[in-house]
């Protein structure tokens, strides 16, 4: 049968496509395992592993491999954990703390935050190292008016603030002490913009006059926050009975609210010494907020690690330290001999302890510790 010619063309064009597609795959693939060039940024061209690499990389998967079996494990203790004993969350928050109780076989109970004068008093008190902080960090470059939209912004907000200062929910005294701290920031800023200019004479003059009035709001926001958190925890432990002998409780900080942290001292008044670091844990987060999940978490990887030590070690709080601390304090020692230097290390101290955990030797430092007793520069 004769092929029309026209159908004869379009087969010998389309061979030479295919043949020509099977070249251009062919030039665009890798000898040893046929593999397309497209594909060495998964697959890679470097050197193989040596057997070292191999057997180091197989060894060290048993470590990562650790942290999925450890999850499973620890979501179901942290289920048993809430399901036998009550726990309460304190937490960090700008609205002077959140605290929330967790009963076995109940829906969280969330206690109300303590009365908003709180946040007023801290938002004023804090007005005021704000407006230092806008003066202090351009005393360099006053030059440049680079600050006068910030400080235009603010002493805006300070005046809409005084303006409706009388329907704020504040006693009295609370009303006419804010006045004055927001008064004299007006008044401060209203100089710098006029004269373009200020000196740090000036910002220490305005710091030294707002001193008493601040420490004033200090004393008030204290005091709402800690008698509003001692009712809260009071009642909690009148509601729990017998059960409050069990009962687990934690509270999150940073650096620079661990040293007297009011959350966590509250909770020490009801729990008592002997729940410190057994049954009343403050732990510390990277940033002041954290979330419920993290903190539990936290709570049960700490109590379930207790039993790992008991079985594998023979006592039952040696996990709450790091683990290799003994023999890494051996190792400081002997380094520091090889090295000539003196051993700088603080004293052994038994696993299971009481001790607040934050400096309470008075003796290990130097100055003030109070804000009554820091004497202005």
């Amino acid at each position: 049968m004769e092929i029309p010619m026209k159908i004869t063309t379009t087969f010998k064009v389309s061979c030479f496509l295919a043949i020509a597609l099977i070249l251009s795959l062919a030039a665009t693939t890798s000898g040893a395992a046929g593999i397309p060039d497209y594909m060495n940024i998964i697959t890679g061209e470097g050197p193989p592993l040596s057997k070292a690499e191999v057997a180091n990389r197989n060894v060290i998967e048993l470590n990562n491999a650790m942290f999925g079996i450890y999850a499973d494990a620890l979501q179901n203790f942290q289920k048993t954990l809430l399901a036998h004993h009550p726990v309460i969350l304190a937490l960090f928050a700008t609205e002077g703390g959140q605290m929330t109780l967790y009963r076995p076989d109940k829906a969280p109970l969330k206690a109300a935050p303590p009365p908003i004068r709180y946040q007023l008093l801290k938002s004023v008190g804090h007005s005021t190292l704000a407006v230092f902080e806008l003066g202090a960090s351009h005393l360099r470059n006053l030059s440049d008016g680079s600050w006068r939209g910030s400080m235009l912004s603010y002493r805006a907000a300070n005046q809409t603030a005084l303006s409706t200062l009388d329907a704020a929910e504040l006693t009295s005294e609370m009303r006419e002490n804010i006045a004055r701290i927001l008064k004299r920031n007006i008044a401060f800023m209203d100089q710098c913009l006029k004269q373009g200019n200020w000196t740090f004479a000036d910002l220490q003059k305005f710091a030294h006059d707002q001193k008493a009035d601040v420490h004033r709001n200090i004393w008030w926001a204290a005091d709402t926050q800690v008698s509003h958190w001692m009712t809260v925890v009071k009642g909690w432990k009148e509601m729990l009975g017998p059960e409050w002998q069990n009962t687990y409780a934690l509270s999150n900080t940073l650096y620079v609210t661990r040293q007297n942290n009011i959350l966590f001292s509250v909770l020490a008044q009801f729990l008592g010494k002997d729940a410190i670091n057994t049954r009343l844990f403050l732990f510390e987060t990277p940033e002041f907020t954290t979330t419920p999940e993290q903190m539990l978490s936290l709570l049960a990887r700490t109590v379930a690690d207790r039993s790992v030590g008991l079985v594998f070690f023979g006592n039952y709080y040696l996990m709450d330290y790091e683990l290799m601390g003994g023999d890494a304090r051996t190792a400081i020692a002997e380094n520091d001999k090889k090295l000539g230097m003196p051993v700088f290390l603080p004293p052994p101290v038994p696993f299971h302890s009481n001790e607040w955990p934050f400096r309470i030797d008075p003796s290990q430092g130097e100055g003030p510790a109070t804000i009554d007793e820091v004497k202005q520069p």
